[in-house]
């Protein structure tokens, strides 16, 4: 097993490394170019993000990432700041979210802001890449900013091999909780906008990756990480489906799954609350809006997805039926078990209209709340205790995330338990 959080024994000579965006994405892959050897400088809007890392710290809870930092920054290989500087190697990692309207459009305004803000500092010989998760073309779309900028140099849609700036396209394939190994041992997909482009972005991500960094195009990497993350929505859309149907019927769903699962070709997911985060409750939706006549379980599988927390809000509102003036305990509000990220979740969502609704009567509880913002959570009228004290006082217990934290805490008696994920059946 590879230590994906030990320094590797030197850098390919890439020089000077810049991530632009500090978030769940850069900051780990700014961290592992750092640990590897390479002189780092991250690049992030936020101020309280630069002043963490250049006192040694990470933002975000992420296994041994910390310490990672820490152990970069005090060697000199790591620092931050909120205006761009001259480097070799560029890397865009920031956010492409959707419109929150019925369109559901894509948005690369942050991919433009942050390509505005390093063409001043483009010189012959740089390499781009981008790994925001992004709609495919918007590599294209980035040169093309890129060339608008800087007319005095020449950009792979002009000049081929011979253009003075590379641009590739290298999307991450992590999870949360597993990020700094997978990092390391994950296959990569390296999509330049020439071949020689591809080639000099896989040598800068061989300084650490462990897996094969597999050459392709700007346009093909686009699509296959949006088709990563399509498909396991599709799987997850069935099986939250699934579940909705069996307790329609009076049929128990996991049950219905372990036994369809012992079928030698069948392997359904777990249902859930929904889908969050900022990736599979994200991207599918690129692919519909560039393809809307043609993605149409793509859509489908979304739609499903986002219709679940609503058909969660409807039992609770069954349950109160028979017990009106009962308080009510959301345990779990991040968007998986064991994350601090509260992106997208549904859970999130679903706590916020039952407090809405039933102010003063719900209770949340969540390991990870000091990290949601005091004035997010106020805005959203959440009020948190610990599990003890909310399962006590609760005579309807929602089990929305099944964080670790909570295993020792027994199935309460005498309240009515709504558990779309499974925890205590």
């Amino acid at each position: 097993m590879v230590d994906s959080t030990k320094p590797a024994s030197g850098s390919r000579n890439i020089g000077t490394l810049s991530v632009v965006g500090l978030g769940y994405i850069g900051l780990p892959t700014a961290a592992m170019f750092a640990s590897s050897g390479v002189d780092v400088i991250g690049v992030d809007i936020s101020q309280r993000v630069v002043d963490a890392v250049n006192s040694g710290k990470a933002h975000i809870e992420e296994g041994n990432l910390d310490e990672l930092v820490g152990r970069c920054v005090e060697a000199g290989r790591l620092r931050a700041t909120t205006t761009p500087q001259a480097a070799d190697v560029f890397i865009i990692a920031v956010p492409t979210p959707v419109a929150h309207d019925d369109s559901r459009l894509p948005d690369v305004s942050y991919i433009q802001s942050a390509g505005r803000a390093i063409a001043p500092l483009l010189k012959p010989g740089n390499l781009v890449i981008l790994e925001s998760t992004s709609p495919v073309g918007t590599t294209g779309m980035l040169a093309d900013l890129l060339a608008l900028a800087r007319p005095d140099l020449s950009f792979p849609q002009q000049a081929g091999e011979d253009a003075d700036i590379c641009l590739a396209y290298c999307p991450e394939r992590i999870i949360p909780g597993q990020m700094l190994k997978e990092l390391v041992e994950n296959d990569r997909i390296v999509g330049g906008m020439t071949p020689r482009c591809a080639e000099r972005a896989a040598e800068v991500y061989k300084t650490f990756v462990r897996g094969i960094c597999h050459a392709s195009t700007d346009r093909i990497a686009e699509m296959v990480k949006l088709t990563e993350n399509a498909f396991r929505d599709v799987n997850i859309a069935f099986a939250n489906e699934l579940s909705m149907i069996c307790d329609d019927l009076g049929v128990d769903v996991w049950k219905v799954i372990e036994f369809a699962n012992r079928h030698p070709r069948v392997s359904i997911l777990q249902p859930g609350a929904g889908v969050g985060g900022h990736c599979i409750a994200v991207d599918p939706w690129f692919i519909v809006s560039s393809a809307p006549d043609r993605a149409r379980i793509i859509r489908a599988a979304r739609e499903v997805n986002d219709s679940k927390p609503e058909f969660i809000v409807a039992q609770v509102e069954s349950a109160l039926r028979r017990n009106p003036d009962a308080s009510i305990a959301c345990l779990g509000l991040s968007y998986k078990a064991d994350v601090d990220d509260f992106r997208e979740s549904p859970s999130l969502e679903i706590a916020t209209v039952l407090s809405a609704r039933y102010p003063g009567r719900v209770l949340c509880v969540d390991p990870y709340s000091h990290v949601l913002p005091a004035e997010e959570a106020e805005a959203r009228g959440l009020s948190f205790a610990d599990i003890d004290a909310a399962v006590d006082k609760a005579q309807i217990v929602v089990v929305l995330v099944p964080h670790s934290a909570f295993l020792a805490c027994p199935r309460p008696e005498g309240a009515i338990v709504v558990d779309p994920v499974g925890f205590w059946c």
